[in-house]
């Protein structure tokens, strides 16, 4: 009985040391900063009482577990959010998993999975993903966006038009206004783009399968296994299907990584 206590004892103190490390990493000034990207919808979106979506209600979680209070601070565009990793604006954010960004962020496995895809002109000869990859094909996408570091790796015909600000929305009125052949972007957003918009057409299929993960600043590894574990529960438990059905986004919470 006295090794059981002892070994009870040891693994309690074990865990007290690791909270404590990974709250210096997560909120080494005494709150929580997460990083929301506004400028996907699927994710994040503005409301008359602030920001609201799956990453809010994830970051206020965590916080909740911390016992720390949360700051919410809003970008417009993911490649803001990846700027950022490195200038000590925000403690955790919501970003994509790409190879760029994993040169200064430490990801946790994706939460959810959506779809980059194109949009074109109801009337373009263009019907699938795989017909736009071909010379003299503008395709517009959001500047530092997952989709656009993931086209500029896999591109090999098409041309790639950035917008340099504003996210998805600054995407598609940089695709109207130059009369582009092609926009990229997320498949909800251009989805509801074009229900409003009948002249426009969003492709089936998808050129890219995008893992939105969370993450934090590159070197922080207790911070960074703790919101790996984090976000492990808060998929099984149905934390994250019940925070994109509150805001009704459709997608896909991603699967257990084994």
């Amino acid at each position: 009985m006295r090794l059981l206590a002892a070994l009870l004892a040891l693994t309690c103190g074990m865990t007290a040391m690791a909270h404590a490390d990974a709250l210096k990493d997560l909120a080494p000034t005494g709150k929580l900063r997460a990083a929301i990207n506004l400028g996907n919808s699927v994710l994040a979106q503005s409301g008359p009482d602030g920001p609201k979506g799956v990453t809010v209600d994830l970051a206020r979680e965590l916080g909740k577990r911390l016992n720390v209070p949360v700051e919410l601070v809003t970008y417009d565009a993911a490649g803001k959010v990846f700027d950022d990793a490195k200038n000590n604006k925000w403690d955790i954010g919501f970003v994509a998993i790409e190879p760029v960004r994993a040169e200064l962020i430490e990801f946790t496995a994706p939460y959810v999975l959506i779809e980059g895809t194109y949009m074109v002109h109801k009337d373009s000869p263009l019907k699938k993903v795989e017909d736009v990859d071909k010379p003299g094909i503008r395709i517009a996408v959001g500047l530092k966006s997952a989709y656009d570091l993931y086209l500029t790796r896999t591109i090999k015909n098409a041309t790639i038009v950035r917008a340099e600000a504003g996210g998805g929305k600054a995407m598609i009125d940089m695709y109207l206004r130059d009369k582009l052949e092609v926009a990229a972007g997320v498949r909800q957003p251009l989805e509801d783009y074009a229900k409003t918009n009948p002249d426009m057409r969003v492709m089936d299929g998808y050129f890219q399968q995008i893992r939105q993960a969370m993450g934090v600043p590159k070197g922080k590894l207790d911070g960074a296994n703790y919101l790996r574990a984090f976000v492990d529960e808060m998929k099984a438990s149905g934390f994250v299907a019940e925070a994109l059905k509150r805001i009704g986004q459709v997608a896909k919470v991603a699967p257990p990584e084994r």
